[in-house]
Parts: structure tokens; sequence; C-alpha cells
């Protein structure tokens, strides 16, 4: 499944089509979302932390970006590299 940053806004809009997202990427072997803010990053976490409250959230990030998915996650992870450092210092753990 491929989503982008504009379907998304409309998913988290409403609260009916939100669960039925959720629903269907479960269902998928891969999900792939392009083009996405760092909000939208940290929302499909919390969604997913939302509604699998038992379930462990991983965040893994390479840029100033991905630090609000890491720090919604339950263990982030940041990888040192190109994009800089922000991620590795917002996160649980760092990879370089």
């Amino acid at each position: 499944m491929i989503v982008s940053g504009d379907a998304l806004l409309k998913v988290f809009e409403n609260e009916i089509i939100t669960p039925k997202f959720i629903d269907l990427v479960e269902q998928a072997d891969v999900v792939l979302a392009c083009r996405v803010s760092p909000k939208q990053k940290a929302e499909i976490v919390q969604t997913v932390r939302n509604k699998h409250v038992e379930a462990i959230t991983m965040g893994i990030g390479d840029g100033a970006n991905d630090v609000a998915m890491i720090a919604a996650a339950h263990l982030g992870i940041g990888i040192e590299g190109l994009e800089g450092m922000q991620a590795a210092r917002a996160s649980d753990y760092a990879i370089s």
C-alpha cells in the first residue's frame, strides 16, 4: 500500500475514516508513506498506539523531520548521517 501525505490529511481529519484506514493498513504486507509531514509521521505512530495499547511501537529516522515520530514511539532509533544529528539526539538509541 502506498499513501501520500495529502491522503493522510483527509484520513486523519475524519474520525469515521481513520479506523477503517488503520484496518486496511493492518492487512497490507508493506505500507509506504511518501511526502508525509513530521506531524503526520507522529500521528501514524500515535494512531497505532491508541488502537493497539499492548503493542510496542518503534520509530526509525535519519533527520529532523523524523524527530516527532521518534518521540511518539515507545522506542526511537536515530540514524546519524547525511541528514545530521537531530534524529540521533532525539532517539533512545543512535546508529552511526
